[in-house]
């Protein structure tokens, strides 16, 4: 999802391609497109696309990935839709 935006090359994410057993479940769970199946691994597909949400890295069988829920800030990005971008905020501090 292209319009879902914090601030580019922030998220925490990380896929630790070694671990992968390519399962494809976080392409699955993922609500943005963040992760691609290539080949028998997943990739980072569109790393700016997350919001750090968590959901790839719980349902991860091999913890081949790692997050850090809340830096991305996805309530920055619903306060833009609602706000403006030039007035939003995450109401936590982080930005």
């Amino acid at each position: 999802m292209k319009d879902l935006r914090y601030i580019d090359n922030m998220a925490t994410l990380e896929l630790h391609t070694d671990l992968c057993v390519g399962c494809g479940l976080c392409t699955t769970v993922c609500p943005h497109g963040v992760f691609a199946q290539e080949g028998p691994k997943a990739l980072i597909a569109d790393g700016n696309g997350c919001m750090e949400c968590g959901a790839c890295a719980r349902n991860c069988p091999v913890a081949a990935i790692s997050v850090n829920p809340g830096v991305g800030c996805a309530a920055y990005i619903i306060s833009g839709w609602i706000k403006g971008k030039d007035n939003a905020s995450c109401g936590g501090g982080c930005c």
